[in-house]
């Protein structure tokens, strides 16, 4: 090819172009050996290509039997809550993002499910739930009552909370719960965490969509069993509603075994009987009765 001048020219490319050829075959060489360029990063950012389920789920499990500390939240109303106002009884933990348009929405759609069945069997006020949004540039209170509505939840028992970058960063690590940004989102463990009335981690609960009794039954130990402060009388009680609330799996509802408490008192019945029928037979034959 000629210019007008006569000169031959092979291509009309700008300077900047050929100035960045040493750049693009660099980078056809990377990938031709099957490599990718590094790209420089620091080790706390959270991005999908570092999330590995296995390591969440080591990571989650590490968490168990931990106290966990005080945090603060800011609740659906705009107004400021500490974690330690929910000590005394058992506590349920969600983390979800409300921009999330599939797998948080059903987590929680099917916590309320099992929550409801949990409040049936144990009580209303038997224990508390809390829902923390942990994308903090959207989470803000109003997303959160709004992410409550939609899925027509009631808030007596149930707070919903938002809270900065950097609390929500230091509880979800000290839960045991890590998530990492993607283009879908985020990537993080569908997991719910249940602690004791003294702060404690005491379950973790995975998935989605679960059977009622993986949560409600160590939220009736929690309840009713050993971690339960009670006098005599009220501890005996609880060991028999601890017993005797049992789970039906065709109606998905718990309910309370009259015929092991009948069985039970029966049982009681029989053996004072026969003991005192010892007692008496032994009185009876003795050489101080025949005097």
């Amino acid at each position: 090819m000629s210019d007008s001048s006569g000169n031959h020219v092979l291509f009309p490319i700008k300077k900047s172009l050929i100035n960045s050829l040493p750049v693009l075959c660099a980078v056809i060489a990377l990938w031709a050996t099957g490599l990718r360029p590094v790209v420089a990063m620091d080790e706390h950012t959270h991005t999908a290509d570092r999330y590995d389920k296995d390591q969440a789920l080591e990571f989650s499990q590490s968490a168990l039997n931990r106290t966990i500390g005080d945090y603060a939240f800011v609740n659906q109303d705009g107004k400021p809550v500490s974690l330690l106002q929910y000590r005394g009884k058992p506590l349920i933990v969600s983390l979800v993002y409300t921009s999330c348009h599939h797998v948080c929405p059903m987590l929680t759609s099917h916590l309320d499910e099992v929550v409801d069945i949990a409040r049936e069997a144990l009580g209303h006020d038997s224990f508390s739930v809390v829902t923390i949004g942990f994308d903090t540039a959207v989470d803000s209170p109003e997303r959160m009552r709004l992410f409550a509505r939609e899925r027509n939840i009631d808030f007596r028992g149930w707070d919903f909370l938002s809270a900065d970058a950097e609390t929500i960063e230091a509880f979800s690590n000290d839960i045991g719960f890590i998530f990492f940004e993607s283009a879908k989102g985020f990537d993080h463990l569908s997991q719910t965490t249940l602690l004791d009335a003294q702060g404690r981690v005491y379950r973790q609960i995975y998935g989605v969509q679960y059977e009622a009794p993986v949560l409600v039954e160590p939220l009736k130990e929690l309840v009713f069993g050993k971690y339960s402060e009670a006098t005599l009388v009220e501890g005996w009680i609880n060991n028999i509603r601890l017993f005797c609330t049992l789970y039906d799996a065709r109606s998905g509802r718990y309910y309370f075994d009259y015929s092991i408490f009948i069985g039970l008192i029966i049982g009681i019945v029989i053996l004072v009987s026969i003991a005192v029928f010892i007692i008496r037979s032994w009185r009876q034959h003795t050489p101080d009765s025949n005097r």
